[in-house]
């Protein structure tokens, strides 16, 4: 007689259809053939070859046909959003959250036609749309309903940006829409939203929804088409904040694009996630988490765990485990809700990974497939795949493959996998799984990405943000800092033009002296807590404001920017340090400096002639103490999202910050940037104002005397065009800061810092009252000068 493993493992599913009964009757009612939603009403069809076909990619059927948008259809889309944007503000929070919430309602009693219809469009089995997408979307109009109602509260002296240009990709276009629209209509904005060319159909049901749920006119504007939409986007004037989730390669294009143009930037872009398997780890429950990770929606996740490091002593213990898992999982019909994996959205997709996968093959690398794993004959199909013996810098194992592809290697200590997980340009999600939870939460931190799963994979939540790090792109979707996104200061508004330098007295020669062993009093740079002479041998001459020669400061250029830099590396113990132990150094340099407040006057006073250059010290040493007070203040959250667990968010240092210091108050502009800069654990390195430095030069010594570690403030003077241009260009600088009121020098800042993704902060061609808590401080600085990660941490499960 058979055992019952004997007769499980004889059975076999059977067929388990979905219905798409309704969603093609809906098809069918709209003609199949749709124009653009605009101001709230359809236009008519585009014809000929104006028009696009959406196919399945299960069969290669053609499902409908849409239009190609033009940049005339741009430009009426945004004209409607701009008429809106006032009268959608001005409903007020309740206002807002009343029609939020019945969107939300609304995407729950039609979540069955929607999952069906994403299915159909895009490629992915019903189970995930219909468990997963779909529970999210609805869950994201709920949360940022309730955003809405305590905006007034939560959010007290922001303001909306104005009009949002969203451009979404094609692996989520329905969840992509919710995580864009729901924050960006909660905080007043109004906008123009671009699905992805193979996947529009859900966002022309959605359009349907928002007439339902009584959105007004011109608040959402859906329009279609290919990348030439989304570039008319980018470009327009009258777009006043871009959300951009797709290829690294393109956020690049738009991160050009857009330098300079005073557009807020959010970009969510590739990932090459680890995946990290611990010896104590739940191995069965691992490689479940790993299903999940990289076979979700066929591995199409810019959050795949696509690279999987397992601890050497459990490795081919691991990987049986998995290749028998792998033997089981179901490709086939996305409509079957039996299906494991369903079809890649485009033929041209399934191409670029079928070569990838051949070039490690060619490579020498092991590639296992399951040989059970039948593929349809019509469609876009690609078995689940893993490889073994890769290089860590072979082609599979860093470039994002976007596929069913799962590339494996060992390691054999935890700080060897924290170094193998950060080897990549990308910086967007791990899983750490070990049953060690002191294990857990000390590699958590170590690893360079927005999202840390423990013990669990793919874990979303609208309270919770996600977005990367590095070439992952920055900014978040949910959460408060979600929220913050599509918000901005009022502080903003009332910024000063920039300021202009008046013109100095015609400069006096340097006094000539008869003393041949005169020390050379020539201020250096500071690089590495001790002062360098510049690499290139050169000074330059500062004067006062009455031309009189008051001293010289070095030269600096490229190679010293390289040595300031890499001293900032080094100096990681600055970042492991306690909040309260950055606390007591700024405490101490405020000190330091109000002990030499008179010497600092009088050189401020030379400088800029300034007639009471005693305000601008002492508002320098209140801002020491501010910042100080706010580095063990700046907590994270701890939220509880829908699941047995808790997601702490940590405010993380962002690493080594370039920062151009303003030429207006130079003490108090050069504090105002540095102090929340290393409150925060970041360590920088400062070009200070290049008309007035020696009040930064005069620093080196209370920096020396109030036990702040050499490298965590080096002091490079000189051009700042140069350096900033040095700065932005410098691929192991994080973020770069330009406040010096040079619009031409804060667009060439964001133009190069689009080849590393970089983050900026530039002042572009408005000045900053540096005297202003209002626009000198606050969260909004703070939110510069750290990152969010969210740390899932299950328990009870």
């Amino acid at each position: 007689m058979p055992t019952i493993n004997e007769i499980l493992n004889t059975m076999e599913y059977g067929p388990a259809p979905e219905s798409q009964k309704e969603a093609q009757a809906w098809l069918d009612q709209k003609g199949r053939q749709f124009g653009l939603f605009i101001d709230n009403a359809w236009t008519d069809a585009a014809t000929g070859d104006a028009l696009f076909a959406s196919n399945n990619p299960a069969d290669g059927k053609e499902l409908a046909k849409l239009t190609q948008a033009t940049g005339d259809d741009v430009d009426r889309a945004v004209a409607a959003a701009r008429r809106a944007q006032p009268a959608w503000q001005g409903l007020g929070g309740h206002g807002r959250a009343k029609i939020l919430y019945s969107i939300a309602r609304l995407m729950q009693k039609h979540s069955r036609l929607f999952a069906v219809l994403e299915t159909l469009d895009n490629g992915k089995t019903i189970r995930e749309t219909r468990d997963a997408d779909l529970p999210l979307v609805a869950r994201h109009f709920y949360y940022h309903a309730g955003w809405a109602q305590l905006q007034d509260e939560e959010f007290a002296n922001h303001r909306p940006v104005g009009v949002v240009g969203q451009i979404v990709p094609w692996n989520f276009p329905l969840l992509m829409l919710a995580w864009k629209i729901a924050p960006a209509l909660a905080a007043g904005n109004t906008i123009v939203f671009k699905p992805a060319e193979f996947t529009s159909l859900t966002a022309m049901l959605f359009a349907d929804i928002c007439v339902q749920a009584g959105v007004p006119a011109g608040v959402v504007n859906i329009v279609t088409g290919d990348g030439r939409v989304g570039e008319a986007i980018v470009n327009h004037a009258g777009i006043d904040k871009l959300a951009f989730t797709g290829s690294t390669e393109v956020g690049r294009l738009i991160r050009q694009a857009t330098a300079g143009s005073g557009k807020k930037l959010s970009l969510e872009l590739g990932g090459k996630s680890p995946f990290i398997v611990f010896e104590d780890a739940d191995l069965d429950a691992a490689v479940e988490g790993l299903v999940d990770s990289i076979w979700f929606n066929q591995g199409q996740v810019c959050c795949a765990g696509s690279r999987l490091l397992i601890q050497e002593s459990v490795e081919e213990r691991f990987l049986n485990k998995l290749r028998a898992r792998m033997d089981n999982l179901r490709l086939g019909s996305p409509l079957d809700k039996s299906m494991d994996i369903g079809a890649l959205v485009d033929p041209v997709q399934r191409q670029r990974i079928h070569g990838l996968v051949e070039s490690a093959r060619s490579e020498g690398c092991t590639v296992y497939q399951p040989a059970g794993c039948d593929i349809p004959a019509d469609g876009s199909w690609f078995p689940p795949t893993l490889i073994t013996g890769a290089s860590t810098s072979a082609a599979v194992a860093q470039a994002e493959i976007f596929g069913p592809v799962l590339v494996a290697m060992s390691f054999r200590t935890p700080p060897e996998a924290v170094t193998l997980a950060n080897n990549t340009v990308y910086g967007l999600a791990s899983c750490v799984w070990t049953e060690n939870i002191s294990l857990a939460l000390d590699v958590a931190p170590q690893i360079k990405a927005g999202v840390v799963w423990i013990n669990t994979a793919n874990q979303f939540d609208a309270a919770c943000g996600f977005g990367g790090y590095r070439e992952s792109g920055y900014g978040r979707e949910g959460g408060r800092e979600g929220m913050y996104e599509y918000l901005v200061p009022v502080s903003e508004d009332a910024r000063p033009a920039a300021p202009v330098l008046a013109a100095p007295a015609k400069a006096k020669a340097a006094p000539a002296t008869t003393d041949a062993f005169a020390i050379d009093r020539t201020a250096k740079l500071y690089i590495g807590g001790k002062q360098a002479r510049p690499d290139g041998a050169y000074s330059r001459a500062i004067h006062g404001a009455d031309g009189k020669f008051i001293g010289e400061v070095g030269e600096g250029n490229r190679k010293d920017i390289r040595n300031a830099v890499e001293a900032a590396h080094k100096a990681t113990g600055w970042t492991k340090a306690t909040a309260h132990n950055r606390a007591q150094v700024l405490f101490y340099i405020a000190e330091n400096l109000a002990a030499r407040g008179e010497e600092f006057a009088a050189r401020i006073g030379a400088m800029t002639g300034a007639k009471n250059p005693e305000k601008e010290v002492q508002a320098a040493i209140e801002r020491l103490f501010y910042w100080a007070a706010w580095a063990d203040k700046y907590d994270g959250l701890a939220h509880q999202p829908p699941m047995h667990g808790i997601t702490v968010a940590l405010n993380e240092a962002i690493g080594v910050i370039g920062i151009v210091a303003p030429n207006e108050s130079p003490l108090l502009g050069f504090i105002s940037l540095v102090a929340p800069a290393i409150a925060v654990g970041n360590r920088v390195v400062v070009v200070p104002s290049e008309a007035h430095p020696l009040s930064a030069t005069d620093l080196y010594q209370v920096f020396d005397t109030s036990d702040l570690p050499g490298g965590v403030v080096n002091i490079v003077t000189g051009s700042a065009d140069e350096l900033a241009r040095t700065l932005a260009s410098h691929s192991d600088v994080d973020a770069v800061w330009r406040h010096d009121g040079s619009a031409a020098g804060c667009a060439e800042v964001e133009r190069l810092s689009a080849a590393s993704l970089k983050r900026t902060w530039t002042g572009g061609a408005k000045g900053r009252d540096w005297y202003s808590t209002a626009q000198a401080g606050g969260r909004a600085v703070l939110a510069h000068a750290s990152q969010v990660k969210n740390i899932w941490i299950p328990y009870g499960v």
